[in-house]
């Protein structure tokens, strides 16, 4: 199955363009973008871990929509943090969470994700290793983003190991990983971050800065082609698209228009953002009459 959904749900600027505003009594936004989309990826868990309580609550606010899975990145305790070895105790505040959303059959993958400084060299392989040892019994999805890694060998071992490997569409620099169909586990992973060449590496830009993109789609069309060939691997159970492009829900609109790209059926948006993109998301989406009284995320978004 092909899943698709942005990265996060709680973001500011999201108000009044993804989400209503002000928002209703009541109003739950990760249950309304389950009534959109069958994945979401978790960011908060790359910053802190997240308790069983928070874990349990979010599968029962998706329960709904029984196709809706998370991925979760990996706190970057372990993937930007590797000055020491990580202790047992930050792999019980890691577990914690993210093994009741496993326990409850939603955790589509664990994303360990590295960022472009991590190359491929023995002394991060050994990191790598331990760190694969560590969380084997979970669905991992390995991203890099350094040429070096783009080796035969990475992948087969990745394969012997039952690690998905994670396709990445990047502003492209020298030695950066370049765009990629890869299938190494039974989890086929793509992630897209934007083309902001302007704001990707400089070191002043923020975050809003950095993931400020609007993809084409011209642009997003080879992706399907992509995704579409991941999904075919008879290695392949499911596939996550994921969008990272998030500022004033760009991500949103991108994975609502690769929804429709994927299954030529249109999709329902919310009148919020088709306001704000009617040129770029208008041949994709059912008209807002038909989101009134047919939107899947209406009712649980309360």
């Amino acid at each position: 199955m092909i899943r698709i959904g942005p990265a996060g749900w709680s973001y500011d600027d999201w108000a009044g363009v993804v989400y209503p505003k002000p928002k209703p009594r009541g109003f739950d936004p990760l249950a309304f973008l389950a009534g959109y989309f069958d994945a979401l990826e978790l960011n908060t868990s790359f910053y802190r871990p997240i308790s069983r309580r928070n874990a349990e609550l979010w599968v029962e606010r998706t329960d709904f929509n029984p196709d809706f899975r998370f991925t979760a990145k990996l706190w970057r305790r372990f993937t930007h943090e590797r000055g020491e070895a990580w202790t047992a105790d930050e792999v019980h505040q890691t577990r914690e969470g993210l093994d009741a959303i496993h326990e409850a059959g939603r955790l589509g993958a664990v994303l360990v994700q590295f960022p472009w400084s991590f190359r491929n060299d023995e002394e991060n392989r050994d990191w790598l290793d331990a760190l694969v040892s560590e969380f084997s019994d979970w669905p991992l999805a390995l991203e890099v983003r350094h040429e070096s890694w783009n080796e035969p060998d990475v992948f087969a071992e990745l394969a012997e190991r039952g690690v998905g490997f994670v396709n990445i569409d990047q502003p492209l620099f020298q030695s950066s990983l370049g765009p990629s169909a890869r299938v190494t586990s039974s989890v086929g992973y793509v992630r897209v971050h934007g083309r902001n060449y302007r704001n990707w590496f400089r070191k002043t830009a923020s975050a809003m800065e950095r993931y400020d993109y609007l993809y084409t789609a011209k642009e997003l069309k080879p992706w399907t082609e992509r995704t579409k060939e991941m999904a075919a691997h008879p290695r392949v159970s499911d596939v996550y698209v994921v969008t990272n492009n998030h500022v004033r829900g760009k991500g949103v609109v991108n994975a609502m228009m690769l929804q429709t790209m994927l299954t030529g059926r249109k999709v329902h948006a919310p009148e919020t953002l088709l306001r704000e993109y009617r040129d770029t998301l208008g041949p994709y989406v059912l008209p807002p009459e038909a989101e009134t009284s047919e939107a899947p995320g209406a009712s649980p978004a309360g």
